[in-house]
C-alpha cells in the first residue's frame, strides 16, 4: 500500500511540473515569440484599454460602439424588455445627435453577444461621422480618412463583414 501512495505522489508532483509549470512556459514562450501583440493582450499605452475589449464611450465628440449598459445579450429579439433597451438607445442616438435623421445601425443598439465586443459595422461608423466632425470642428473627409485607418476588412476576402475597431479611432480623433 505504502508503495502505491508513493508511486501516486510521484505520478502527481511530476504532472504536476509538466502540466502546470513546464507546458504553460513553453505555450507563452512561443506566443511571446510568434504573436506578441496578441499574447499580451493589445494593451494600448498610456492605459487606455486593449484593441481587444471594447471601451464605453458615450461622449457626442467619440466614435460610439456597441451598447454596454451591463443589459442581457440573449434577449428575445421580440420581447418586450428588448423592444425597451432598443427604445432606450435609439433615443440616447436621437438626443446626442438631433438634427441625424438616418435610420440608426442595429450594432448601434444592441449588444453583442459577449458584451465587449470591440468593432462596429462600417455603417455604423458612417452613421456617426457628421455628429464627430461637428463636434470637433473638422471636416467629415477626415473623420472618414481617420475610421478608414482603423478598418479591417473581410479575412480570407470572403468571410465576415469589414468593421471599424471604435478605441483605435478614438485614439486617432483625440491626436488631431
Amino acid at each position: 500500500m505504502k508503495r502505491l501512495i508513493r508511486q501516486a505522489l510521484v505520478l502527481f508532483a511530476a504532472l504536476t511540473i509538466v502540466c502546470g509549470v513546464l507546458y504553460p512556459a513553453v505555450v507563452t514562450l512561443i506566443a511571446e515569440a510568434a504573436f506578441q501583440n496578441k499574447a499580451n493582450g493589445s494593451i494600448i499605452e498610456g492605459n487606455k484599454g486593449s484593441r481587444l475589449i471594447g471601451q464605453k464611450f458615450t461622449d457626442a465628440k467619440y466614435l460610439i460602439g456597441r451598447p454596454d449598459d451591463g443589459s442581457p445579450s440573449n434577449l428575445n429579439p421580440a420581447s418586450s424588455d428588448m423592444k425597451k433597451l432598443v427604445a432606450k438607445r435609439v433615443n440616447f442616438f436621437h438626443q446626442l445627435d438631433p438634427s441625424n435623421k438616418k435610420q440608426i445601425p442595429i450594432d448601434l443598439v444592441t449588444s453583442s453577444a459577449s458584451g465587449v465586443d470591440p468593432n462596429i459595422s462600417t455603417q455604423a461608423a458612417a452613421y456617426q461621422v457628421d455628429r464627430i466632425a461637428k463636434v470637433r470642428d473638422m471636416s467629415p473627409a477626415l473623420v472618414e480618412k481617420i475610421i478608414k485607418n482603423h478598418t479591417t476588412n473581410r479575412a480570407l476576402g470572403f468571410m465576415g463583414e469589414p468593421v471599424v475597431n471604435v478605441l483605435g479611432v478614438n485614439l486617432e480623433l483625440d491626436q488631431n
